[in-house]
């Protein structure tokens, strides 16, 4: 089914704003503690890691210049693999932001109870008001993309200020004094270098998301490649520069206890005050995280049901091409996930949902990697030649996508 006539709305800052908002969300704020553990070590993971996801928003761009379609990886695994290997990434993708937006929506309920006490006070309480925020932000995206994009822009300039500001303070006013090298497991470098993959890959999910919804993109062909290398080089900065500042301003130990590093290291900076300027930083960090999940998983869906992987009630768009039906199923699914917040054992199952979601994330970039490889082989019989720039980042892309993998399987083996 072709897709119905419409103006497009994303623009390069739009597209950006995808990219860098759906990085930047939750896992930087916790993130500086759960790396405390290696040390120095950690500065390897983040290069490694930072070396990994800009292939892949190389990988990403060279697939989007070469021809945009709705779906994003879908769409490329499709065109590599055929309909049976794109329905498998398009399910996986899409359970992965559902379960995402669940977990995105008890932690902007936590850091909301800050302001807002009643809703820590009862497991019940979190999740009602959970579904609240999920309900908020899907009446956004059902106003279509041009407003949810719209929102975006502003969340993403907010959250990245605060992490800013906490970052180059830290570098002007503190200091980092000799930090050691720790392999906390003492197992081989390898499986330290995985775990540390894994860790690190939370913060640079969303890789992918300009290339999603490309028939509201202007010139996508250009924009998406733009967008997708300018947004992952944005995160990477911002997080380089946050994670720097944070580790002049505390003591390692000290890091590695806190549940909430930059709210340490603000009151430390700014003094009281500045727990108020992170906990609104992360707020906005948390929302626009969310608020793309919403927007990816019903155009996903969308893409997925004009083939057949999904039921065709799913490909119903209004006037401004919003999937209305896609959204209302993807937000319905995140608020029965939300009631296993209710009770203990119920918890520990959305804990493995979650580690099921992290999986299905890297194994669509995998899938994507390969099938880059697949259609640049193609190319080169149909043409008679191959850029080897464009094989070199697959092929990077790829390995960094099983390296990964390898790490969720020793964090969680």
């Amino acid at each position: 089914m072709n897709a119905p006539a419409r103006r497009r709305t994303i623009g390069l800052w739009r597209s950006w704003a995808l990219v860098a908002g759906m990085m930047i969300g939750s896992g930087i704020l916790t993130l500086p503690s759960l790396l405390a553990a290696y040390g120095s070590n950690s500065f390897i993971g983040w290069a490694i890691t930072g070396l990994g996801a800009l292939c892949l928003a190389l990988t990403y761009a060279h697939l989007a210049a070469r021809k945009a379609g709705l779906g994003g990886p879908y769409y490329y695994v499709q065109q590599a693999f055929g309909a049976r290997w794109a329905g498998c990434v398009a399910w996986g993708y899409w359970f992965s932001l559902v379960a995402a937006v669940a977990a995105l929506t008890l932690s902007f309920a936590g850091y909301s109870a800050t302001y807002l006490p009643w809703v820590s006070s009862s497991t019940i309480n979190s999740t009602l008001f959970g579904i609240s925020v999920v309900v908020i932000f899907m009446l956004i995206n059902l106003r279509g993309v041009r407003d949810a994009s719209a929102v975006q822009v502003v969340a993403t300039v907010f959250k990245i200020l605060p992490l800013l500001v906490i970052g180059i303070m830290g570098i002007v006013f503190g200091h980092i004094d000799d930090i050691p090298a720790i392999n906390p497991n003492e197992g081989s470098p390898l499986k330290m270098v995985t775990a540390m993959c894994l860790l690190i890959m939370w913060a640079f999910i969303g890789v992918e998301s300009a290339t999603l919804p490309s028939e509201d993109t202007i010139a996508p062909e250009k924009t998406i490649p733009r967008a997708s290398i300018l947004g992952t080089l944005t995160a990477t900065s911002v997080y380089v520069i946050a994670t720097w500042g944070l580790m002049s301003v505390m003591p390692l130990d000290a890091l590695r206890q806190s549940s909430s590093p930059f709210a340490d290291a603000a009151q430390v900076l700014l003094g009281p005050g500045g727990e108020a300027i992170v906990t609104m930083g992360a707020l906005f960090a948390i929302g626009g995280t969310l608020n793309v999940c919403l927007m990816m998983s019903g155009t996903i869906m969308l893409a997925a049901a004009r083939d057949g992987m999904f039921p065709s009630i799913l490909q119903r768009q209004d006037t401004q091409g919003t999937p209305i039906n896609a959204l209302l199923l993807s937000a319905a699914l995140s608020i029965v996930l939300l009631f296993f917040n209710t009770h203990a054992s119920l918890l520990k199952g959305f804990e493995v949902l979650l580690i099921l979601s992290t999986f299905a994330v890297l194994m669509v970039y995998l899938a994507t990697g390969l099938a880059s490889l697949t259609l640049l082989w193609r190319e080169r019989h149909a043409q008679g030649g191959v850029s080897w720039w464009h094989v070199s980042t697959a092929v990077l892309a790829t390995g960094f996508s099983i390296l990964a993998i390898m790490g969720a399987w020793v964090l969680y083996h």
